[in-house]
């Protein structure tokens, strides 16, 4: 049985869902999976004997290479990497992630399992993205530390819809106080979706920019990361100042209302 049969009897299993096409010394299988930019996961068998291996030939970990700045991954992501792999029952052998299925095994249940057990890998890209909101959140703890201005961290408020918001800063000073929400991500793909999930925040709890104690809400933009479009500033500004962590001393001024 050489690789056009294996993957004739894939399409069998599973229908229209996955496609097989030549891949060089490989059958390329395109999965119905994404990894979490919206990219398809595609899978590759070659037959030797009565056995074909099914692997993602290292594309899962590479795609997580280019999500992060560290080149290595942590002794706790290569945890959680082979207890993906273990919890689905698939190998992972020099940064692939891969299976083997003999004569007269069920092809699908493979594929499967390697395409599972890829989701699973690239869903690190969560924890990067939050060890990377967790490190600016830090660094504007700490300046406010230092700038002597007060605040309380990880409020919780309700919004006018009944939903609970957690807001990253309320700092106060003698002029004013303000909402800050830091905007921070290493994803272009998913900048647009936090801004609007600020814009969201905003609405939502906008009863408390009126009053006599009207707060002022503030989105603090990780401009660091080149990743933000002129539309993701331009959609929080209505309801919002902006500021951009790369100019600390014009995000003081916004909170303090020396501008």
């Amino acid at each position: 049985m050489d690789a056009r049969d294996w993957c004739q009897e894939l399409q069998r299993s599973l229908g229209a869902l996955y496609m097989c096409s030549e891949h060089g010394d490989y059958q390329r299988i395109r999965t119905p999976y994404l990894y979490p930019d919206g990219d398809v996961i595609d899978l590759f068998c070659k037959a030797e004997g009565d056995t074909v291996t099914v692997s993602d030939l290292a594309e899962t970990t590479g795609w997580l290479r280019m999500q992060s700045a560290g080149l290595r991954r942590t002794a706790k992501q290569k945890l959680l990497i082979e207890d993906a792999c273990l919890t689905h029952g698939v190998e992972f052998y020099s940064g692939m992630v891969q299976a083997r299925c003999r004569r007269g095994k069920e092809l699908a249940q493979v594929v499967t399992r390697v395409a599972q057990a890829a989701i699973r890998v690239s869903d690190l890209w969560f924890t990067f993205r939050a060890q990377g909101v967790q490190t600016i959140t830090d660094e504007v703890a700490e300046f406010l530390t230092e700038r002597e201005l007060g605040f309380d961290r990880r409020e919780k408020l309700a919004g006018r819809s009944g939903r609970g918001w957690t807001v990253d800063f309320h700092v106060r000073t003698e002029r004013r106080s303000s909402l800050v929400q830091v905007l921070s991500t290493g994803n272009r793909a998913a900048a647009h979706r936090v801004s609007e999930h600020v814009l969201a925040a905003w609405h939502d709890l906008n009863h408390l920019a009126a009053g006599p104690e009207a707060l002022t809400f503030v989105s603090l933009f990780d401009d660091t990361a080149d990743v933000w479009a002129d539309e993701d500033f331009r959609l929080v500004e209505p309801l919002s100042t902006v500021s951009r962590w790369s100019r600390p001393d014009e995000f003081a001024a916004v909170l303090s209302e020396t501008a």
